[in-house]
């Protein structure tokens, strides 16, 4: 098969809205239009977006992007999407959605995967039979934060009974892409993993549980059909054509979720090779060739994107997000971050201000639990806070503190991800939003005292993850191939001479989740 002149349209839905890439089958990526959709929360854990609001805004940057004729629209063989996981989108027959989307913040059916998951024996509040049933075959049990998309449904059968009973399908924010693109009900071996009901232990022969469905008292029709992430699942429709700029012959891969999508964009997809993404939210992972399962810090080797491979899973909630909370709520007032009638470029700034502090920030620690915490704690009650504050303190330190408080996270994640491979972590690639911060990733290096490989174009990986999954998919590319593909911007060694004081305080980072865990949770629970 030919791959001259060949490329890719990769939808990327991310929490704020989705990119949509132009991108060739080697991985090369033209150009990109970003559209925001709107985040709805509200008391109690809720967090929810209009699945119209993210075809609208797809639609609105396709034409964008296809508008500037780059390519010829027949060269463009394929659309794969990628999108935020742990997200429900309820669906009647027609494939209408019946109410907003519940995305993976939100934590209402906690208290339903209790129900489900409890016992009269317990092992860290789970049944000890239905622990044990669970993790021997999925790799994972329903997680008690209730942000898995079991629990949405749950959620919604226990608050929502006629939204319920008039669902024809339950389905991950990228498989209900793929449903609008192609009007076909599915969902791939990776996307569905977050609802608990799949047999994962043989990776080449992955499908539902009867067993599984019934321990979750979910109804099998309600779910859909299994592919593989590499499968096509058919091409564009007509209308779909004609709304985006396609032509009717484009494919439509599979795709995979976004964690899965940038683990391949990262190029990191052999076996144990890391990489680290920093965006709204934050993880650590690598491929590995055995299913494994870590129940006391929430980590998992669960169905990657690769066929006949597992991608070790784990999540920490708020990465990116504690800038944007910094900007948002602590720092937005008449000062030299608004010299300019519109607000200027404010993470450049916080760039500037946190590469003149030295490392240690005074000794101010920052918790970045500010949506409570999934790996390596599974905690919804946990928050976030500004610790060692003093009258020398200044709004300097903060902004310092915050990048290094998202780096002690990761370190503390990284210390049980070395533990579940049994091997300490090479050189790390370092990918997402924050990966285009150079201080970033130098923190990083010094604090997690390992080689970190700031990769080009690094908020582009899972676009072009998408887009590798697909060329691989549709034959252009082979998988071994791809991390010959992802280029290396630059590396960051560690600096020693930080090393005393990081270590000091990422023993006290540690100390401040161990001493106040119970406080938070008797301010938080409910």
């Amino acid at each position: 098969m030919t791959n001259k002149n060949k490329y890719i349209l990769a939808l990327d839905l991310g929490t704020s809205g989705p990119k949509v890439a132009l991108v060739s089958v080697y991985g090369e990526v033209i150009a990109s239009e970003i559209e925001e959709t709107q985040l709805i929360l509200s008391p109690g854990g809720g967090a929810k977006q209009d699945p119209g609001d993210w075809w609208q805004a797809i639609k609105r940057a396709s034409r964008k992007l296809l508008n500037q004729k780059l390519v010829p629209i027949e060269d463009i063989v394929a659309v794969s999407c990628t999108s935020q996981w742990s997200g429900t989108v309820a669906v009647d027959k027609s494939g209408k959605h019946l109410m907003n989307a519940i995305i993976w913040m939100d934590s209402r059916g906690a208290e339903y995967v209790r129900q489900i998951t409890g016992g009269l024996i317990t092992i860290e509040g789970y049944g000890a039979g239905r622990l044990l049933t669970w993790v021997r075959l999925t790799g994972g049990i329903p997680t008690r934060s209730g942000k898995d998309s079991i629990a949405h449904i749950l959620y919604i059968r226990a608050k929502h009974p006629k939204i319920y009973r008039n669902t024809y399908k339950f389905l991950e924010p990228k498989d209900y892409l793929n449903l609008r693109l192609t009007g076909k009900f599915a969902a791939s071996h990776d996307s569905i993993a977050l609802h608990w009901v799949t047999d994962n232990r043989d990776i080449n022969n992955i499908a539902y549980s009867d067993k599984l469905l019934k321990m979750a008292t979910l109804e099998r029709e309600k779910l859909p059909d299994l592919k593989r992430a590499v499968d096509v699942l058919g091409t564009v429709t007509p209308g779909v054509a004609a709304e985006l700029g396609l032509s009717e012959k484009t494919q439509v891969v599979m795709g995979t979720p976004d964690i899965h999508s940038a683990a391949i964009g990262s190029g990191a997809v052999k076996d144990y090779q890391a990489h680290l993404y920093i965006g709204t939210s934050s993880w650590l992972l690598c491929h590995v060739p055995f299913k494994k399962t870590d129940l006391f810090h929430n980590m998992a080797s669960l169905p990657s994107a690769i066929p006949g491979k597992y991608l070790l899973i784990n999540e920490q909630e708020t990465a990116g997000a504690s800038l944007k909370f910094l900007k948002d709520n602590v720092l937005y007032h008449q000062d030299e971050l608004l010299q300019e009638e519109n607000l200027p470029d404010v993470y450049k700034i916080f760039d500037r201000i946190a590469a003149r502090i030295p490392a240690g920030s005074g000794k101010v620690i920052f918790a970045p639990w500010l949506n409570g915490e999934r790996s390596p704690v599974d905690d919804h009650t946990v928050r976030g806070g500004l610790y060692n504050l003093s009258l020398q303190t200044t709004r300097e330190h903060l902004v310092r503190a915050v990048f290094e408080g998202v780096a002690f996270n990761s370190r503390w994640l990284m210390m049980y991800v070395e533990k579940f491979i049994k091997r300490k972590l090479e050189a790390i690639n370092m990918i997402g939003g924050g990966a285009n911060s150079d201080v970033w990733c130098q923190i990083h290096a010094d604090i997690l005292n390992r080689d970190i490989r700031q990769m080009q174009d690094p908020i582009q990986a899972n676009a072009r993850g998408a887009a590798f999954l697909a060329s691989a998919a549709l034959g252009y590319l082979t998988f071994d191939e791809i991390g010959e593909r992802a280029q290396v911007a630059k590396t960051y060694h560690p600096n020693s001479a930080n090393r005393q004081i990081y270590d000091e305080l990422f023993n006290a980072f540690l100390n401040i989740y161990n001493t106040n865990k119970k406080i938070y949770n008797k301010l938080n629970r409910g």
